[in-house]
């Protein structure tokens, strides 16, 4: 699997919660902005009140899961963050899915009529 482009520093990311879109769900929150690249990347976080380290390590595999799996239907040259929230963990997967792509669409992601 080729592995995705990251989010790893943190102005990077204090940038994107500043001045990026944001939607939720109950599910999880996806902030997005412009960047000048001609890719994608992404960020994920997972709170520490969210649980304990398994918890956590869980919910950003799902989350990077549902973004492997969907990144193809999105527009490129975007900064992307998926912030985990409680359901994330025990969500159902086609819920999980299902609100990543609403989500995706409220922001104007996805490539044409999906």
């Amino acid at each position: 699997m080729k592995q995705a482009v990251t989010l790893k520093a943190n102005h990077e990311f204090r940038r994107l919660y500043q001045k990026g879109a944001s939607a939720v769900s109950g599910g999880m929150v996806v902030y997005c902005r412009k960047n000048r690249l001609g890719h994608n990347r992404l960020g994920i976080t997972a709170s520490v009140k969210l649980g304990h380290a398994v918890a956590r390590n869980r919910a950003r595999r799902r989350l990077r899961e549902v973004y492997r799996l969907n990144g193809d239907k999105l527009r490129m040259g975007y900064d992307i963050i998926l912030v985990a929230r409680r359901r994330t963990v025990d969500m159902p997967w086609q819920e999980l899915n299902d609100s990543f792509l609403r989500l995706c669409r409220k922001l104007d992601l996805l490539e044409g009529k999906l």
